[in-house]
């Protein structure tokens, strides 16, 4: 069952993790939109999180939960950016990619079935 959430990036240059390698490198929505969605799509951020652990083997693996189907739209608003991800990830998932990319410079402003 998928969940939409929607996602306010109220200031998108501090929207960064504290690790610069896993971090948003984007500027505009779209490109958000899009680092966002790879990392739901695919293992790619995941791996490389993991392999920064102490001990990579005693990860949680349902932390690498993927979705080939989610999708994400982003758009400028004023002055921040507004992001909805209709995805089957879980929400702890997915909020912890999100404390990747972007460190805490987000706001879960709501969720609602897909």
């Amino acid at each position: 069952m998928a969940t939409r959430f929607y996602i306010s990036l109220p200031d998108a240059k501090r929207a960064r993790g504290s690790e610069p390698s896993l971090s948003f490198t984007a500027v505009s929505a779209e490109g958000f939109a899009e680092q966002l969605e790879d990392a739901l799509q695919g293992t790619a951020l995941f791996e490389r999180w993991r392999a920064m652990q102490d001990d990579p083997d005693a990860v949680d693996p349902t932390l690498g939960a993927t979705d080939p189907g989610a999708t994400v739209q982003g758009a400028q608003k004023d002055l921040h950016i507004d992001l909805v991800v209709t995805t089957s990830i879980p929400g702890n998932v997915l909020k912890q990619r999100l404390r990747l990319l972007a460190g805490s410079a987000w706001e879960l402003r709501d969720v609602t079935s897909a």
